[in-house]
Protein backbone atom coordinates (compact mmCIF):
# COMPACT_ATOMS: atom_id res chain seq x y z
CA UNK A 1 0.00 0.00 0.00
CA UNK A 2 1.20 3.18 -1.06
CA UNK A 3 1.19 6.67 1.26
CA UNK A 4 -2.36 8.48 -0.11
CA UNK A 5 -1.22 12.00 -1.63
CA UNK A 6 -3.44 14.98 -1.89
CA UNK A 7 -3.11 18.52 -3.41
CA UNK A 8 -1.50 19.76 -0.18
CA UNK A 9 0.67 17.08 0.97
CA UNK A 10 0.74 13.06 1.69
CA UNK A 11 -0.34 10.45 4.11
CA UNK A 12 1.72 8.07 5.82
CA UNK A 13 0.96 5.29 7.86
CA UNK A 14 2.77 4.55 11.13
CA UNK A 15 2.58 1.13 13.26
CA UNK A 16 4.24 0.83 16.95
CA UNK A 17 4.45 -2.80 18.37
CA UNK A 18 6.55 -4.17 21.43
CA UNK A 19 7.16 -8.09 19.67
CA UNK A 20 8.44 -9.29 22.96
CA UNK A 21 11.48 -10.75 21.05
CA UNK A 22 9.20 -12.50 18.50
CA UNK A 23 7.43 -14.66 20.83
CA UNK A 24 3.89 -14.58 22.66
CA UNK A 25 2.81 -14.00 25.96
CA UNK A 26 4.64 -16.08 28.56
CA UNK A 27 7.77 -17.48 25.49
CA UNK A 28 5.11 -20.17 25.12
CA UNK A 29 5.51 -19.68 20.76
CA UNK A 30 7.94 -18.33 18.67
CA UNK A 31 5.40 -16.38 16.79
CA UNK A 32 8.18 -14.03 14.27
CA UNK A 33 6.78 -15.56 10.61
CA UNK A 34 3.12 -14.93 11.58
CA UNK A 35 4.00 -11.39 12.81
CA UNK A 36 5.83 -10.46 9.66
CA UNK A 37 2.75 -11.82 7.80
CA UNK A 38 0.81 -9.66 9.79
CA UNK A 39 2.78 -6.48 9.24
CA UNK A 40 2.61 -7.45 5.95
CA UNK A 41 -0.86 -7.09 6.06
CA UNK A 42 -0.96 -4.37 7.43
CA UNK A 43 1.36 -2.60 5.25
CA UNK A 44 2.42 0.89 7.12
CA UNK A 45 5.09 3.18 5.88
CA UNK A 46 7.15 3.30 8.90
CA UNK A 47 7.32 0.61 11.31
CA UNK A 48 8.18 1.21 15.55
CA UNK A 49 9.64 -2.03 16.84
CA UNK A 50 10.63 -2.60 20.54
CA UNK A 51 12.45 -5.70 22.01
CA UNK A 52 13.60 -6.77 18.75
CA UNK A 53 16.24 -9.41 18.81
CA UNK A 54 19.54 -8.53 16.89
CA UNK A 55 21.37 -12.02 17.63
CA UNK A 56 20.68 -15.13 19.69
CA UNK A 57 23.05 -17.41 19.71
CA UNK A 58 20.83 -19.76 22.45
CA UNK A 59 17.43 -19.06 20.12
CA UNK A 60 19.23 -19.70 16.99
CA UNK A 61 20.74 -23.69 17.87
CA UNK A 62 17.54 -24.46 19.56
CA UNK A 63 14.75 -23.24 17.38
CA UNK A 64 14.69 -24.52 13.79
CA UNK A 65 12.36 -21.60 12.39
CA UNK A 66 15.38 -19.04 13.62
CA UNK A 67 16.27 -16.36 10.87
CA UNK A 68 19.55 -16.64 9.77
CA UNK A 69 19.42 -12.47 9.69
CA UNK A 70 18.41 -10.38 12.62
CA UNK A 71 14.84 -10.49 13.93
CA UNK A 72 14.14 -6.68 11.96
CA UNK A 73 16.11 -7.74 8.81
CA UNK A 74 13.83 -10.28 8.62
CA UNK A 75 10.82 -8.51 9.21
CA UNK A 76 11.66 -5.73 6.75
CA UNK A 77 11.94 -7.79 4.08
CA UNK A 78 11.13 -6.31 0.97
CA UNK A 79 8.50 -3.98 1.83
CA UNK A 80 10.75 -1.78 3.86
CA UNK A 81 14.00 -1.11 2.25
CA UNK A 82 15.75 0.96 4.97
CA UNK A 83 15.73 0.33 8.70
CA UNK A 84 17.71 0.88 11.55
CA UNK A 85 18.37 -0.68 15.03
CA UNK A 86 19.72 0.11 18.50
CA UNK A 87 20.93 -1.89 20.57
CA UNK A 88 19.97 -1.67 24.26
CA UNK A 89 20.29 -5.17 26.08
CA UNK A 90 22.82 -7.07 25.66
CA UNK A 91 23.67 -10.61 27.21
CA UNK A 92 25.90 -13.77 26.66
CA UNK A 93 24.06 -15.20 23.79
CA UNK A 94 23.35 -12.19 22.20
CA UNK A 95 21.60 -8.61 22.32
CA UNK A 96 17.87 -6.53 21.84
CA UNK A 97 16.51 -3.03 21.50
CA UNK A 98 14.76 -0.84 19.56
CA UNK A 99 14.37 -0.61 15.60
CA UNK A 100 12.94 1.08 12.76
CA UNK A 101 11.51 -0.24 9.48
CA UNK A 102 11.01 2.55 6.69
CA UNK A 103 9.93 2.39 3.18
CA UNK A 104 11.94 5.80 2.57
CA UNK A 105 15.73 6.13 2.50
CA UNK A 106 17.42 6.55 6.12
CA UNK A 107 19.16 9.32 5.97
CA UNK A 108 20.37 9.48 9.45
CA UNK A 109 20.28 7.66 12.75
CA UNK A 110 21.55 7.71 16.29
CA UNK A 111 20.93 5.45 19.27
CA UNK A 112 20.71 7.52 22.47
CA UNK A 113 21.35 5.62 26.04
CA UNK A 114 19.01 6.58 28.12
CA UNK A 115 19.54 3.91 31.18
CA UNK A 116 19.10 4.85 34.93
CA UNK A 117 22.33 3.30 36.84
CA UNK A 118 22.77 0.63 34.31
CA UNK A 119 20.27 -1.90 35.94
CA UNK A 120 17.28 -1.95 32.79
CA UNK A 121 19.22 -1.05 29.47
CA UNK A 122 16.67 1.40 27.80
CA UNK A 123 17.29 3.71 24.44
CA UNK A 124 16.06 5.89 22.52
CA UNK A 125 16.48 5.29 18.32
CA UNK A 126 16.12 7.95 16.55
CA UNK A 127 16.21 8.34 12.47
CA UNK A 128 15.86 11.14 9.93
CA UNK A 129 13.84 9.60 7.24
CA UNK A 130 13.93 11.27 3.75
CA UNK A 131 10.11 10.51 1.44
CA UNK A 132 11.13 12.01 -1.81
CA UNK A 133 7.93 14.21 -1.79
CA UNK A 134 9.29 16.29 1.27
CA UNK A 135 11.51 19.01 1.04
CA UNK A 136 12.36 18.54 4.89
CA UNK A 137 13.32 15.48 6.72
CA UNK A 138 10.44 13.40 8.56
CA UNK A 139 11.83 12.29 12.21
CA UNK A 140 11.16 9.33 13.87
CA UNK A 141 11.85 8.34 17.36
CA UNK A 142 11.19 4.70 18.72
CA UNK A 143 11.02 4.02 22.64
CA UNK A 144 10.90 1.97 25.02
CA UNK A 145 11.07 3.42 28.43
CA UNK A 146 11.81 1.80 32.12
CA UNK A 147 9.14 -0.36 34.46
CA UNK A 148 10.08 2.29 37.76
CA UNK A 149 8.08 5.48 37.97
CA UNK A 150 11.45 7.32 38.83
CA UNK A 151 13.08 5.93 35.66
CA UNK A 152 10.19 6.93 33.24
CA UNK A 153 10.26 10.73 34.51
CA UNK A 154 14.08 11.02 34.10
CA UNK A 155 13.54 9.17 30.88
CA UNK A 156 11.47 11.52 29.52
CA UNK A 157 12.78 14.42 30.07
CA UNK A 158 15.96 13.12 28.32
CA UNK A 159 13.72 12.22 25.62
CA UNK A 160 12.84 16.07 25.37
CA UNK A 161 16.20 17.25 25.98
CA UNK A 162 17.25 15.17 22.66
CA UNK A 163 14.46 16.07 20.48
CA UNK A 164 15.22 20.22 21.41
CA UNK A 165 18.62 19.27 20.47
CA UNK A 166 18.22 16.99 17.69
CA UNK A 167 14.80 17.95 15.81
CA UNK A 168 14.55 21.44 14.47
CA UNK A 169 11.24 23.09 15.20
CA UNK A 170 10.13 23.56 11.64
CA UNK A 171 10.84 19.67 11.18
CA UNK A 172 7.83 17.18 11.53
CA UNK A 173 8.40 14.85 14.40
CA UNK A 174 6.70 11.07 15.61
CA UNK A 175 7.46 9.64 18.85
CA UNK A 176 6.20 6.10 19.27
CA UNK A 177 6.96 2.96 21.23
CA UNK A 178 6.13 1.52 24.88
CA UNK A 179 5.90 4.05 27.25
CA UNK A 180 4.90 1.57 30.14
CA UNK A 181 3.35 4.83 30.91
CA UNK A 182 0.43 2.87 33.05
CA UNK A 183 0.18 5.94 35.17
CA UNK A 184 -0.86 8.09 32.33
CA UNK A 185 1.57 11.07 33.40
CA UNK A 186 3.91 10.96 30.21
CA UNK A 187 1.91 13.34 28.09
CA UNK A 188 2.58 16.34 30.57
CA UNK A 189 6.25 15.59 31.23
CA UNK A 190 6.13 15.52 27.37
CA UNK A 191 4.41 18.79 26.88
CA UNK A 192 7.33 21.12 26.85
CA UNK A 193 8.47 18.99 23.62
CA UNK A 194 5.21 20.22 21.98
CA UNK A 195 4.17 16.70 21.14
CA UNK A 196 0.11 15.64 21.19
CA UNK A 197 -0.63 11.99 21.67
CA UNK A 198 -2.55 10.63 18.31
CA UNK A 199 -5.06 8.82 20.64
CA UNK A 200 -5.76 10.94 23.24
CA UNK A 201 -6.05 14.25 20.54
CA UNK A 202 -9.09 12.04 18.93
CA UNK A 203 -10.25 9.98 22.10
CA UNK A 204 -9.46 11.73 25.31
CA UNK A 205 -7.08 9.08 26.45
CA UNK A 206 -4.26 6.78 24.88
CA UNK A 207 -5.57 3.44 23.33
CA UNK A 208 -5.41 0.36 25.63
CA UNK A 209 -2.19 -2.14 24.32
CA UNK A 210 -1.56 -4.45 26.94
CA UNK A 211 -2.01 -7.41 27.33
CA UNK A 212 -2.75 -8.20 24.10
CA UNK A 213 -5.42 -10.83 25.00
CA UNK A 214 -7.26 -8.89 26.77
CA UNK A 215 -5.83 -4.88 26.73
CA UNK A 216 -6.37 -3.01 29.66
CA UNK A 217 -3.28 -0.63 30.08
CA UNK A 218 -2.53 2.16 28.48
CA UNK A 219 1.18 1.53 27.81
CA UNK A 220 2.38 2.42 23.93
CA UNK A 221 1.93 5.48 22.35
CA UNK A 222 2.35 7.76 19.07
CA UNK A 223 3.07 11.53 19.55
CA UNK A 224 3.50 13.74 16.62
CA UNK A 225 4.56 17.08 16.46
CA UNK A 226 4.78 19.74 13.02
CA UNK A 227 2.33 17.42 11.10
CA UNK A 228 -0.93 18.72 9.04
CA UNK A 229 -3.56 15.91 10.21
CA UNK A 230 -3.22 12.98 12.23
CA UNK A 231 -6.07 9.68 12.57
CA UNK A 232 -5.60 6.97 14.74
CA UNK A 233 -6.62 3.32 13.70
CA UNK A 234 -7.40 0.98 16.34
CA UNK A 235 -6.57 -2.54 15.58
CA UNK A 236 -9.62 -4.69 15.50
CA UNK A 237 -7.67 -8.08 14.55
CA UNK A 238 -8.35 -10.32 17.17
CA UNK A 239 -4.80 -12.51 15.45
CA UNK A 240 -2.44 -9.45 16.95
CA UNK A 241 -3.38 -11.03 20.89
CA UNK A 242 -1.50 -14.29 19.97
CA UNK A 243 1.84 -12.43 18.16
CA UNK A 244 2.88 -10.93 20.96
CA UNK A 245 2.35 -9.32 24.76
CA UNK A 246 1.20 -5.67 23.21
CA UNK A 247 -1.19 -4.80 20.53
CA UNK A 248 0.19 -2.60 17.90
CA UNK A 249 -1.14 0.72 17.80
CA UNK A 250 -1.50 2.52 14.11
CA UNK A 251 -2.40 5.94 12.65
CA UNK A 252 -2.46 8.02 9.37
CA UNK A 253 -0.19 11.99 9.91
CA UNK A 254 -0.71 13.94 6.78
CA UNK A 255 2.92 16.35 6.06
Amino acid sequence: MQPQRDASGFTLRLLTVNTHKGFTSFNRRFMLHDLREALREASPDVVFLQEIVGAHEGHAGRLPDWPAQSQYEYLADTLWSDFAYGRNAVYPEGHHGNAILSRYPIESWNNHDVSVSGKEPRGVLHCVLRPPELQQPLHAVCVHLGLREDHRQRQLKQLCELTQLHVPKDEPLVIAGDFNDWRKRADRALARCHVREVFTMHYGRPARSYPAICPVLRLDRIYVRGVRASRPEPQTSRVWARLSDHVPLTAEISL
